[in-house]
């Protein structure tokens, strides 16, 4: 699922202001868990692989959002993302993240949507008792 689809041209173009691309080489830890979360990533290109200690780990590839739930809650990081491959990334700063949310509706319902997708992905992966 791609965080932005479903947005309009004038959407994109607002998200696209707001973001810095940057590359990064293969084997980079791109977050930390338990660290403070001050942006959150958007995969353009490559994969990454996100963990949680003792929780397991699951693979995210082009148009998978990372590290917008600490920005969401001000909690410390979730998971450590490290890239697979080299990798493409889009950026939002805390601020920017903050704007689009509250001025893009198609971009909110976005991120809840892929949180919502999580959440489920987890509760799947628990096992019954």
């Amino acid at each position: 699922m791609s965080l932005f689809s479903g947005c309009t041209k004038r959407e994109l173009k607002l998200i696209g202001e707001s973001t810095e691309e940057i590359d990064v080489p293969a084997g980079k830890v791109l977050i930390r868990q338990g660290d403070a979360g001050r942006e959150c990533f958007v995969i353009v290109d490559g994969r990454a692989t996100a963990s949680i200690r003792g929780k397991g780990s699951y693979q995210m590839g082009p148009g998978a959002c990372f590290g917008e739930m600490s920005l969401l809650d001000s909690e410390l990081r979730a998971a450590t993302v490290k890239a697979d491959t080299d990798m493409r990334l889009l950026v939002l700063g805390s601020r920017e993240f903050s704007r689009l949310i509250s001025g893009v509706p198609n971009v909110s319902m976005r991120v809840m949507a892929s949180l919502a997708k999580r959440v489920r992905e987890a509760e799947r992966a628990q096992p019954h008792h």
